[in-house]
């Protein structure tokens, strides 16, 4: 009886071989054709303005040619992987020593990040463009903390989470401009509009998901793009909103004036200074809301959203309220996202539609799916990579986002649940042993 198994998975093995390759060439011929049809009006057809006005159509061949040679050889090469190793999975070739140094260096990776952030200031305190870009990079880091707590923890997929950093910013501007308030009276108010806006969005979205909740999430984030455009008396139409007031070091403003920061503290002024307080003014902001998302997620609220990611059936029929859950991560998710877009409004002075489109929806989700949903360190580490990598490659022009692309294409084969995808468990049974054999001293006698 268990030589017949043997047999028969031994004649399928034999007979895969042929079968996969193929199998491969018939997939990559079908990958380069998708290619050459896309990537012929995109690369290969140019048009340009002629001498007397009319149109030039004219070719790329070579680019196209090598675009879509690329595309079959490294689909070829990655199906016949896939033939001869099985299902790709980075785990199944790291042995079990290097798995055991790769958990302690995830455990030393969090303090040492914060104290290179910390002291980032410092090291680069003369050089205004690096200290701008790891502003950018906190800011991304932040709302990618806040969308985890919608797409990571509750498993709600979230396109238009664009819609609450605009909230946050335009509430921002317009208190701050029209009423004459502070950063530190705006920065709270905003944050509860935003929580007010998710859970406008949470309430026609109770009993949607999958592709439909994403695409009701995407139309939301487009309708308040739209209202910004056209709403021209109170959010200024696409001219946005300018002369928005910068933020003060409790109410000392960063000014080369007598009762400015550095007059207050004896030393000289430099526009650096104002840039350093907003780098830390970010960072704050971004520990806050890692630290309160961990708080959540081992109360029974984030519990809940647990649960409700892996089964919303079963969370009914474990008597949790499925309503209350959803609305609970749109707004607590909506929050942060108000506030990261409070402080992009005081730290750019102008806002317009322009800077909350669904590009950067899509940005911050790839931020939070390449990282590991649920894996807050994995998030920090993917808006590193990305936003500090399109900075790297801006040389690239064009190419990068192939470049890119290509990247995102091998994380998600390699590692498909994130650079730190994970999922630990939030409650413990830390006396199961002592239980377990005081029961079984029981029984015995």
């Amino acid at each position: 009886m268990a030589a017949a198994p043997k047999t028969a998975i031994a004649a399928t093995g034999a007979e895969a071989a042929p079968r996969g390759i193929g199998f491969a060439l018939k997939k990559s011929f079908l990958s380069a054709l998708v290619a050459l049809i896309l990537f012929s009006l995109m690369i290969g057809v140019r048009t340009e303005a002629g001498p007397t006005g009319q149109l030039v159509y004219w070719t790329r061949f070579n680019e196209l040619a090598g675009v879509v040679a690329a595309v079959f050889v490294g689909s070829l090469l990655l199906e016949l992987l896939r033939g001869w190793v099985g299902p790709i999975d980075a785990d199944r070739f790291i042995p079990q020593s290097a798995t055991s140094a790769l958990k302690v260096v995830q455990r030393l990776l969090p303090p040492a990040l914060l104290a290179f952030t910390l002291v980032f200031p410092i090291i680069f305190y003369e050089q205004r463009y690096i200290l701008d870009l790891g502003i950018l990079i906190l800011t991304y880091v932040m709302l990618g903390w806040g969308l985890n707590v919608v797409v990571g923890l509750a498993g709600l997929l979230d396109l238009g989470y664009v819609a609450f950093y605009a909230v946050g910013a335009y509430s921002y501007a317009l208190l701050a401009t029209t009423f004459g308030f502070s950063f530190w009276i705006c920065l709270p108010l905003a944050g509860i509009l935003a929580a007010f806006c998710g859970v406008l969005l949470g309430f026609p979205v109770l009993r949607l998901k999958g592709d439909y909740l994403a695409i009701v999430t995407l139309a939301f984030g487009e309708i308040i793009r739209l209202i910004l455009i056209n709403w021209q008396t109170l959010t200024g139409g696409p001219n946005g909103i300018t002369g928005i007031p910068r933020p003060s070091f409790f109410g000392i403003p960063f000014t080369n004036s007598d009762d400015g920061f550095a007059s207050r503290f004896g030393l000289d002024f430099s526009p650096i200074h104002r840039i350093v307080f907003l780098f830390y003014l970010i960072l704050a902001l971004a520990l806050i809301t890692n630290w309160v998302t961990i708080r959540l997620r081992r109360l029974p609220i984030g519990r809940a959203w647990e649960a409700m990611r892996e089964d919303e059936v079963a969370c009914r029929a474990l008597g949790i309220n499925i309503t209350t859950t959803k609305l609970t991560a749109f707004a607590t998710g909506a929050m942060f996202g108000g506030f990261a877009g409070s402080f992009f409004a005081t730290r750019q002075g102008f806002i317009s539609p322009e800077s909350f489109t669904f590009h950067e929806s899509a940005l911050v989700l790839a931020i939070v799916v390449l990282g590991g949903m649920g894996s807050q360190l994995g998030v920090a580490l993917a808006a590193l990579v990305m936003i500090g990598g399109f900075e790297l490659f801006r040389d690239f022009e064009q190419y990068r986002m192939l470049v890119f692309g290509l990247a995102m294409v091998a994380i998600m084969i390699w590692r498909p649940r994130g650079l730190v995808g994970h999922r630990e468990a939030t409650v413990f049974l830390h006396h199961r042993t002592e239980i377990s054999a005081e029961l079984t001293r029981e029984g015995r006698a």
